[in-house]
């Protein structure tokens, strides 16, 4: 069976530092980020709307407040509906219907608008004006645009280097169309197979050798598309991850895809489809929002519940002496460890045995404090020191201890991939009660969902759930 690398990271070594995923992550400077990131079609697609809209809107000449709302609506909508994504297939005809389906949108929400104000002073109606002479602007504009970068790809050879995981039938076609249309910005620089299925001699490019993340670094590679192999799923789940986590465009060959339908996040490639994989949560600007909502809420929460972490300290104290606080190593972002903050639920005495002992369930050493705030989870309030000082978030996977981090990365798949976001509160999985002695493997599916699906909003549904699993286990 072929090997493809990395089929995960190697297990833990002894200590308490977890490896990271073999490879050098690729570091970018901003020159680099500009040049190798940022899709010159894209962002002249939406200058060109901008210009647009500010012509439209001098030549019909709105009032202020409704030609800035109809500006912000246009350019919302049309950001919201993927026209200035980066893609593949430069046609200005494939877009239309998207194009203008957002357009009338924009027109659907103004007039209802116009309709809810009331207003007379013409307002509504030049507004309406102004998308309408927007739309007539903006298309011949985005066709120019479109055919100049066709034109900029062929001509000039800009596109993303790009290597092919699978030296199949469908892998070598693939490296043979990109090198015929170079139209669609993707640049062959070689395969990735241990066992490819075909001669090596007839490949179209060369096979390259060596762990993933190590190529994608050494060879600068910005997409990376995954074809069809001799490779299990595990395997190419964990070849999409690590290049993923080296921030390259991941594509991937649908199975049965001579009768695959365009979508949203699928590109084609002439007659291949190309489902393209969100980019990591972690390089999103949305993030960084997320990172500030962390700050603010265990700011404004700290402040607020430090009478009760005041109180509970206290009450353990009373119970079982000194100390109140317990410390307690936990594998975060990255496999790095940090030290994580909880208030003390077991009696101290005997040997320490935190790091091997899975759960203190029925343990004679918790008393009714203990018990208490175990059941409430008020011992784990101490958290929001750590949320705050960027080792964990609000939201995320819970974190775990090194020994056992060893033991389960070695026997549920994807387990590893948990920590491709930094640890969290709570997590998706203890939002639908998986907590305590609870399925591992299912914790790990809702985590690796979780990462795969994040948004601000599914962070909020989280923080809700936890709030209703957290009243039915104090009602039971």
């Amino acid at each position: 069976m072929t090997r493809l690398s990395p089929v995960r990271p190697p297990l833990l070594a002894a200590g308490p530092r977890l490896p990271r995923p073999r490879g050098k992550r690729r570091e970018l400077s901003w020159w680099q980020l500009a040049t190798e990131r940022v899709n010159a079609v894209a962002v002249l697609l939406a200058v060109v709307d901008v210009v647009a809209v500010v012509v439209a809107a001098g030549v019909v000449t709105p009032s202020p407040r409704w030609g800035l709302l109809t500006a912000g609506l246009l350019l919302g909508i049309r950001a919201c509906g993927g026209l200035y994504r980066k893609r593949l297939w430069l046609s200005w005809l494939h877009d239309v219907p998207r194009s203008a389906g957002t357009t009338a949108v924009t027109l659907g929400l103004v007039t209802v608008l116009a309709l809810g104000t009331g207003r007379e002073d013409g307002g509504p109606v030049t507004a309406q004006w102004m998308v309408l002479l927007f739309a007539v602007l903006s298309e011949p504009a985005r066709l120019c645009v479109l055919a100049i970068g066709r034109w900029g790809r062929r001509r000039f050879g800009r596109g993303d280097r790009s290597i092919v995981v699978g030296g199949g039938k469908v892998g070598a076609e693939l490296v043979r169309t990109m090198q015929a249309h170079p139209e669609f910005g993707l640049k062959p620089i070689g395969i990735v197979d241990d066992d490819p299925a075909i001669d090596r001699e007839l490949l179209p490019v060369g096979l390259i050798e060596g762990d993933l993340p190590e190529v994608i670094t050494r060879l600068r590679v910005g997409t990376v598309v995954i074809a069809f192999s001799h490779a299990q799923d595990p395997p190419i789940v964990d070849v999409a991850i690590a290049a993923h986590q080296q921030g390259c465009t991941t594509l991937v060959v649908p199975r049965m895809f001579e009768l695959y339908q365009d979508g949203r996040d699928v590109e084609r490639l002439r007659t291949f489809p190309l489902m393209r994989l969100g980019t990591a949560p972690t390089v999103r600007p949305s993030w960084w929002l997320k990172r500030l909502v962390d700050i603010v809420l265990a700011t404004a929460a700290l402040v607020a519940l430090a009478p009760v972490i005041t109180c509970c300290a206290v009450l353990v104290l009373l119970e079982s002496g000194r100390p109140a606080f317990f410390r307690q190593t936990r594998v975060g972002l990255g496999g790095r460890t940090f030290v994580l903050f909880k208030l003390r639920t077991v009696r101290p005495g005997g040997e320490d045995d935190s790091q091997t002992r899975w759960s203190v369930a029925g343990d004679s050493r918790v008393g009714p404090v203990g018990g208490f705030l175990r059941r409430t989870s008020l011992d784990e309030l101490p958290q929001l020191w750590n949320i705050l000082r960027g080792d964990m978030s609000i939201v995320g996977p819970r974190p775990e201890r090194p020994g056992f981090v060893r033991e389960f990365s070695a026997i549920h798949d994807l387990y590893w991939a948990r920590h491709r976001v930094p640890a969290g509160l709570t997590g998706f999985a203890q939002a639908q009660g998986l907590r305590g002695d609870t399925s591992i493997a299912d914790r790990a599916r809702y985590d690796n969902y979780y990462i795969a699906n994040w948004s601000l909003w599914l962070d909020l549904k989280i923080v809700l759930l936890t709030v209703g699993e957290l009243l039915r286990r104090r009602k039971n």
